[in-house]
């Protein structure tokens, strides 16, 4: 019943949000013009730069399951990398992804569950501090641009609040991990198993620094081709904006396109770029939108592939494909076994 209420309230909040920024015959009007007069070579070089996203990231993925001795071949490497990207874009909450490609790494390495869990929760755990990282150097170096008008004051402060608490998290997690502190935590403390799974990958990758040193310079490079991406959209609907302050908007867009208030970020996205480059790069408001919609549509693309390598992906000891919830049972359990280990 959670479940079906989160995934009403996202349907609900997708289409008030979309309505929200497409209701404007006007703007609408403007759309089709600037889309009409569009350089469309710009969006090949942007399909061409998420392409890159997607190499660093299975690059660092490769790097992070070598850490543990699992070695994949390059075409089942590949083929889960694609059905995690495909379904993070998806399925409501961006993490479906992470839980189809656990469930199948589970069963290409039964010998060694509990390391490809750790692989894809440290995967996703060191894409957040790169994104953290970026975060922090672009808005230190960028502050007064950002704060320019009243509305890019509030996201910003938004984003500082969110840019805040990450660290807050990370923090933490470093110190109960360091002083074995979640023995500690009560038995129904929220998140503790989630705690240990941390702990135990932190122990691990932090005695393999160079690799997770590796992993995390992929996750700079998958960040920046992802804001690329973007300009190389914006510049196909001749948006005259600088790189500095294009790349400077970017993080805030992606953190609160992140949040599972609606389906990957659908309309939130928009509108934060509606706000953010109209304002502060004198973007008109209905190309803004449109530099949204279209980055979005870029990526839907190149996720594209993850769909059909998912339906003749066979991974070892499966017969048939398995429903989601049974998936995220699996690997709930296995998550739970770690806990009880540690």
């Amino acid at each position: 019943m959670k479940k079906i209420l989160v995934t009403l309230f996202q349907l609900a909040a997708t289409i008030a949000v979309l309505y929200w920024v497409y209701h404007d015959p006007e703007k609408r009007a403007q759309m089709v013009e600037a889309l009409k007069n569009a350089q469309y070579q710009w969006v090949v070089i942007g399909i061409l730069a998420y392409v890159l996203v997607e190499i660093a990231a299975a690059f660092r993925w490769h790097v992070l399951l070598k850490v543990q001795g699992i070695h994949l071949s390059l075409p089942r490497l590949s083929g889960l990398f694609l059905i995690g990207m495909f379904y993070n874009q998806f399925l409501p909450g961006g993490t479906g992804g992470d839980i189809i490609k656990s469930y199948f790494l589970l069963k290409e390495t039964p010998d060694k569950k509990a390391g490809a869990l750790l692989a894809v929760i440290f995967d996703r755990f060191i894409g957040l501090v790169a994104l953290i990282a970026i975060t922090g150097a672009l808005i230190s170096l960028r502050y007064d641009f950002l704060s320019k008008t009243t509305e890019t004051r509030w996201l910003l402060r938004f984003l500082l609040v969110l840019l805040g608490a990450s660290i807050l998290g990370l923090l933490s997690t470093f110190v109960i991990s360091g002083f074995n502190l979640f023995h500690s935590l009560p038995k129904k403390f929220p998140g503790r198993e989630k705690l240990i799974e941390i702990s135990a990958a932190y122990h691990l990758y932090a005695h393999h620094w160079r690799a997770t040193l590796a992993a995390f310079g992929a996750s700079i490079v998958a960040h920046l081709a992802t804001f690329a991406t973007f300009l190389c959209v914006a510049y196909s609907l001749r948006a005259n904006v600088k790189i500095v302050d294009f790349f400077a908007v970017m993080p805030i867009e992606r953190t609160i396109s992140a949040m599972p208030i609606s389906f990957a970020g659908i309309g939130w996205r928009e509108k934060v770029l509606q706000i953010m480059l109209h304002g502060l790069c004198g973007v008109p408001e209905a190309t803004a939108i449109l530099i949204g919609s279209l980055s979005f549509l870029v990526i839907l693309i190149c996720c594209l592939p993850g769909a059909i390598v998912y339906f003749f992906y066979k991974p070892s000891g499966v017969v048939t494909h398995v429903k989601l919830r049974q998936m995220q049972k699996e690997v709930a359990t296995l998550g739970h076994e770690i806990g009880e280990t540690e």
